[in-house]
């Protein structure tokens, strides 16, 4: 846990899940300065204010009192601000209206404080989503380190909203500035995205996949789950299949066109990811083939010894840091969620070592596949 002091007071912070020694902070100097620069304008934040990508719900937490709406992406950040408005601002809680990036916005819009994602599509996505709700009085502001914001960065919010400028860097933070215009065309979101596959990936050769904005990968076929994909199990009859860390759905949908009868879990922190697996697996599969989609913490909360097959590609980034965080919380939670025999595949950069976790969790791993940058991993619970 960290403290982070604010014109609003001090706050005790954590991201999510909590760990007794976090070393990653909930917030960044990006926060702190926005926060700042409200106070030290005297803002008016007596209308609706909504954040969209406050990380691990750090501008909420210290709005509290004036009822922030949060929009967010992250199953993770909204089970952070809770917990975090829980410690700070415990009577706040109730009136805060805590939204994905799924959910219809709010009408109208008097304060609109922007995390930069790290994914221009999404801050392009959501912001066509937000513009009508935005009006000429909407005070709308920014935030990010300044790696995070580029020329591209500004030319989407003057292209959408209005003319921006930025501030000066503080501790290598810097603010967008931003007035709306009125008088912009409202033009729908670009998203989400159609594009087919190519003629070599087995069962899904030529099928077309959907990615919602902010989905990795989201107008091609990345090659590590082309490399999965193309060693794939040969696995038949009824079974529970979960697709770990979906995205757009790919690997689950390739295992219900090799098994029609089998049942597949599709399953993602990501509301955008989800939403991308549901149309992807809808615009493929048999209709016959059972299918569930759930927004969670990697496997946690699905039934111990419930899942026969669990098929894996782990991200190893949270936001800008590099960290295999997520990579074991999926490893741990998988393993709870497999049935004695069960197995999960696990896709990787050869560099990230996860055969060593595997074989420490499972007590054994065997190396189905390797070229000079992947390699495949199978890990069965005993």
């Amino acid at each position: 846990m960290h403290r982070l002091s604010t014109p609003w007071g001090d706050l005790d912070l954590t991201r999510y899940p909590e760990r007794p020694r976090e070393e990653l902070r909930a917030w960044d100097a990006a926060d702190a300065y926005v926060l700042q620069h409200l106070a030290e304008t005297r803002a008016d934040l007596s209308g609706e204010v909504v954040t969209l990508g406050d990380r691990w719900g750090t501008l909420v937490t210290a709005l509290a009192a004036h009822r922030p709406v949060q929009i967010s992406d992250s199953f993770l950040g909204r089970q952070a601000t809770e917990a975090n408005l829980r410690r700070n601002a415990p009577a706040a809680l109730p009136g805060i209206r805590l939204l994905s990036t799924q959910d219809p916005p709010p009408d109208r819009i008097d304060v609109l404080l922007v995390r930069v994602p790290k994914s221009l599509a999404l801050l392009e996505d959501q912001l066509h989503r937000l513009a009508p709700a935005v009006h000429p009085g909407t005070l709308v502001i920014g935030a990010g380190m300044v790696t995070e914001i580029h020329t591209s960065t500004l030319r989407i919010f003057e292209r959408i909203l209005g003319p921006t400028s930025t501030t000066l860097a503080v501790r290598k933070a810097r603010l967008i500035l931003c007035t709306p215009d009125p008088s912009l065309p409202r033009t729908p979101s670009p998203w989400p995205l159609r594009y087919a596959l190519p003629d070599d990936v087995g069962v899904l050769s030529g099928r077309t996949v959907v990615s919602h904005a902010g989905v990795f990968c989201a107008d091609r076929l990345d090659i590590g789950t082309r490399f999965l994909l193309a060693h794939l199990p040969e696995r038949s009859g009824p079974e529970r299949v979960v697709d770990l860390g979906c995205g757009n759905g790919v690997v689950g949908t390739a295992a219900a066109l090799a098994n029609p009868e089998c049942e597949v879990l599709f399953t993602d922190e990501s509301h955008q990811a989800v939403a991308s697996a549901r149309a992807t697996f809808q615009a493929n599969a048999d209709p016959a083939t059972k299918a569930d989609f759930r927004v969670g913490d990697a496997a946690a909360g699905l039934p111990p010894d419930s899942a026969d097959l669990i098929l894996n590609n782990p991200p190893f980034h949270s936001h800008r840091a590099v960290t295999d965080d997520s990579a074991r919380r999926m490893f741990t939670t998988a393993h709870a969620a497999l049935r004695p025999g069960g197995e999960l595949w696990v896709v990787g950069n050869r560099h990230l070592g996860y055969h060593v976790r595997l074989r420490r969790l499972f007590g054994s791993c065997e190396v189905i596949a390797a070229n000079p940058k992947f390699v495949l991993l199978r890990a069965t619970k005993h």
